[in-house]
This record gives structure tokens, sequence and C-alpha cells, in this order.
């Protein structure tokens, strides 16, 4: 990994040399200038370890792998391949749930196939006004799956539960039931989709004291390494796992799962993106630092604060970047482009800036020339590198094969967010 850093940070430098008068001020039309630029240089993503360059599909997948292994090595860590043991059980199923608009199921996942191992439940919605293999949303939520809706069906957790402040009440009560962040799930199966949720804590406690519990525990020799099994990298993984589950569903449509998440868990689901290419769109949602916004940017959460704050989410490898926020030789943009050819929909938030909006638009500005390389549209915006483009404005949203939108409000998920990404949805999978 040394040698792969050491070319990396040897490109750095040259596109220090090459790209100084490409983004010189006085080369830059008045209506593309954005007002915070994103510090520079940036890697390239066509451009291999070996500083050669990208000209085909064939190239890109070789790229592409170079790409997912320095972010195992670097920031994420190194997850364990499917479990030869992993069973499910469907343990209800109700064809009139949610005043019979939906049919509902709980299924848990068995990771290692023993009822006293660790697993998870998928809690899934299916509409009524759709027939055949239905196409859905499989989130990863904050709380409980009880606390998606008030369904009295659906069953308290009895894992891992948060403490201290938050959106909701953590403690896996009868009060807390649809206490959780807006899913918005009776739009979603209005518009024809199914929705999933997997509690995080089932797979992965989220707290630094309790890192190893769940399905960590299952593998202690992913543990005591610089890239080591990271708590985000669990999610992800989890959220592959569920995915195993739908491929045996037939009433669920498995080559049409968006995976979506918010904030930490926007982090997640953009790595499971990034890896598992069966999930068919990615949807992140504010998710900020180690998510989809720059690094290079110099704004926003800092992987100091990440590191200190959170040192359980990402591998251990990741806190020697500490203070190198603006000089690593990677950054978020990478990731985002290891999800093409496949549509993402990056969603922002004009008062969250402690995820940056600024440094979320310019991952899918710097992402999109691995889109268009693969015949697609990336950013469909003025302006695209060598040239910046600007922000678009607050309620505006540009559809490409990347989608971003930004809207007034801080940190959150409403329902303004879940109509731009159906409309996503419509587009690709309608």
């Amino acid at each position: 990994m040394t040698s792969v850093l050491t070319r990396w940070f040897g490109l750095a430098l040259l596109l220090t040399t090459g790209l100084t008068s490409a983004y010189s001020q006085e080369q830059l039309r008045p209506d593309s200038v954005p007002p915070r630029p994103v510090v520079l240089p940036i890697a390239d993503p066509l451009t291999m370890n070996n500083g050669s360059k990208v000209n085909t599909a064939g190239q890109w997948a070789k790229r592409r792998e170079e790409i997912l292994q320095l972010f195992t090595a670097e920031e994420y860590g190194q997850s364990p391949s499917r479990p030869a043991k992993m069973t499910f059980k469907v343990f209800e199923t109700d064809k009139h749930a949610l005043n019979d608009k939906a049919t509902r199921k709980q299924v848990t996942v068995l990771f290692n196939g023993q009822p006293d191992g660790p697993q998870m439940d998928i809690l899934i919605y299916l509409p009524h006004s759709v027939k055949g293999p239905i196409p859905l949303i499989l989130q990863l939520g904050f709380g409980g799956n009880y606390t998606l809706s008030d369904d009295s069906a659906v069953r308290l957790t009895s894992t891992w539960v948060a403490s201290g402040k938050g959106v909701i009440d953590h403690r896996a009560t009868e009060a807390c039931r649809g206490k959780g962040p807006n899913n918005d799930v009776e739009l979603i199966l209005s518009r024809g989709y199914g929705f999933a949720t997997i509690y995080c804590g089932d797979i992965a406690a989220d707290d630094k004291d309790s890192s190893k519990d769940g399905v960590l525990r299952l593998y202690p020799g992913l543990q005591d390494r610089p890239d080591n099994f990271s708590t985000i990298g669990a999610w992800a993984w989890g959220l592959s796992r569920a995915l195993d589950y739908m491929e045996t569903d037939k009433d669920i449509d498995a080559r049409k799962v968006a995976v979506f998440g918010f904030s930490r868990l926007g982090k997640a689901a953009l790595w499971a993106g990034a890896t598992d290419e069966r999930f068919a769109m990615v949807i992140s949602n504010e998710s900020g630092a180690g998510g989809v916004k720059l690094f290079h940017s110099g704004r926003g959460e800092t992987i100091k604060h990440l590191c200190t704050a959170f040192p359980h989410w990402f591998c251990a490898r990741f806190s020697h970047y500490i203070d190198q926020d603006t000089l690593l030789p990677f950054d978020q943009h990478l990731v985002v482009a290891a999800i093409a050819p496949r549509p993402i929909c990056i969603g922002s938030a004009e008062g969250d800036k402690n995820s940056d909006p600024e440094g979320e638009f310019y991952s899918a500005v710097y992402a999109s020339p691995v889109y268009r390389l693969l015949g697609t549209t990336g950013l469909p915006w003025p302006g695209h590198p060598p040239v910046p483009a600007a922000m678009p404005s607050v309620g505006e949203t540009v559809a490409g094969q990347i989608q971003y939108h930004i809207r007034p409000g801080s940190h959150g998920i409403i329902t303004y967010d879940w109509e731009q990404y159906l409309n996503a949805m419509d587009r690709f999978f309608k």
C-alpha cells in the first residue's frame, strides 16, 4: 500500500502542475465560478495508479478495482464475504397491512445460521397497486424497525439500542412506534415502490465502546489490523446481506433495488452501492464527510472529528490522515465514480454546513467524467472539469445519471427529498 500511496502523491503533484492554469480564476466563465472553489489538486478518477489514462470501459473496470482496494485499505476497512451458513426466516406475513394498502413481511437474517447468533430483522412493505416483482427502496435505519410507523405488528428490537440525545427515543417501547426520521412510507408505496428497512444496531452497535458487538464478533481476525472491519463497513455489508434475501423473494424485483441512507447511514449506503454492483441505484441523503462530500473542500466535518468522536466508523488506518483533509491522495468523488454507470442521487440541505453541500455537489462534478466515458450523462450541468460548475440554486434538482438537489432547511430527511428520489426511480425503473 505504501507504493500505491506514493504513486497517488506523485499523481497529485502532476495534477498541481498541470491544472494550475486550467483552474485559474481568469479562465472561468463568470456564471460558472463557484463561490468557494474546491481546493485542488484532486485525484483523477480516469488515471490509473501507474499514471496511464483510462479511455475504455475495460480499462475503467481495472481502475474501479484500484479505487475499491484503496478505500478498503485506507478508509472503510476489509469486509468478509457472504457467510456460508447464513439463513433467512420469514417469521411474519400480513397481506392487509397499513389499512390494506400493502403486504408486510418481517424476515430474520441469521448471519451464522444460529438462532442465538448475530442476526438482523428486515421489515418490508409491498404495495398492492403493483403486480409482479416490485422494485423497492432498501434503507438502513437509526432506530428499530418499529420506529418506521405506528404499525403495532412490527416486532420491537431486542438488540443494541443507542442512548443519549437524538431524533428519536431509542428505548424499544410501544411509545416509540413511528418516532423515527421521516420515511414517507405511504408516499413511496403510492408511487408503486416497496420499502424495506433494517435497524443498523442489529448489524453493529453505533458506539465506540461496543464496536465489536453484532456481526463484528463473528470475524475477530478482521479486527486487530489497520484495515479492520469497521462499523460503516459492517453496515454496508449488512445491506448486501439483505439483498441476498431479496434475490430469493419472488415478490421483489431484486434487479431494481435502490439502497438508501441518511447522514452516517448514507455513508454506509454509498459504500454498499460502490462495492456491490447488484444495487441498481444509490441514494445518499446528506452523507457528508466519509460519504459524498469532498474532504478537499476544507469545509464541514473533518477527518479529525470523525476519527476522534466516532473512531469505530472507519478502519484504524484512516486516522493517519487526521489534519490532512485537503492533502489526501484520494477523495470521495472516487467512491461516487465506482458506482458508474448505475444512477446515484445526492441530496443536500442549504443549512447543513457540517455535511458541506458544496463539497457534496463537487463530488458529483468530479465523478461525472467516468459516467460520460461509460456513455451516460453523469451530472448534466453547465461546466465540468477542467472548468468547475456553479452550484444549482436552492430548490433546484439537476437530473442525470447522477442526480443532485439542494433544498432549504437543515440536516434531515423530508418529503421533498423523497419526491426527488422517487422521480429518479421513475426515470430509471419504469
